[in-house]
């Protein structure tokens, strides 16, 4: 199974410190599946201009390539003024419609105020929506409050990042089970 672990923002570093967890926490108790950080502070992302994903190259095309390989994607992102931000918003946009098609899709903010744990809900679930994803329906909210020097120290945090983790590969092994079955019925 391959899962990307996608770092939304190009700045700060909460996001990036959730999904190391994350990350750490897949490969801990899922040594045998592929596990890709992509962190879009590493890419110099170009923006969408209508173009076939596959027709970018360097970076725009790596990062683009790697999340339509992906049987599995966690998505983390700050809460920027309300909303996710564009950076994000431009990697939707550089993919196709029915680019999540078959892919379990989870996720994860950071953010300044628990005003804005909605933003998930009524901002990226519609999008992942969109795009035909087969959303894990809990998600993570880390507050300001749960960091303290560039680590995690709530432990609810800590133990609903480590579900997160379980709902996506657990869910996605069986989309997958069911898919082969399906498939198996035919004979071609």
């Amino acid at each position: 199974m391959k899962i990307v672990a996608l770092s939304g923002s190009r700045v700060g570093s909460k996001t990036r410190t959730a999904i190391d967890y994350t990350v750490q926490v897949l490969q801990d108790k899922y040594p045998d599946h592929d596990v890709t950080l992509l962190d879009l502070a590493d890419y110099d992302i170009q923006f969408s201009d209508g173009r076939n994903y596959l027709e970018y190259e360097g970076d725009t095309g790596y990062v683009t390539k790697t999340l339509m390989e992906a049987d599995a994607i966690i998505i983390g992102t700050p809460i920027f003024q309300a909303s996710i931000p564009a950076t994000l918003k431009n990697i939707f946009d550089l993919l196709p419609v029915n680019a999540f098609r078959d892919k379990v899709v989870s996720m994860l903010a950071t953010a300044g105020s628990p005003k804005h744990f909605l933003i998930l809900e009524n901002q990226l679930k519609p999008i992942l929506s969109y795009m035909k994803a087969q959303i894990v329906q809990s998600y993570v909210f880390i507050e300001e409050e749960d960091f303290q020097r560039k680590e995690i120290i709530n432990h609810d945090v800590l133990f609903r990042l480590e579900r997160l983790v379980e709902d996506t590969v657990v869910l996605t092994e069986t989309y997958q089970r069911i898919r082969d079955e399906e498939n198996a019925k035919y004979d071609f």
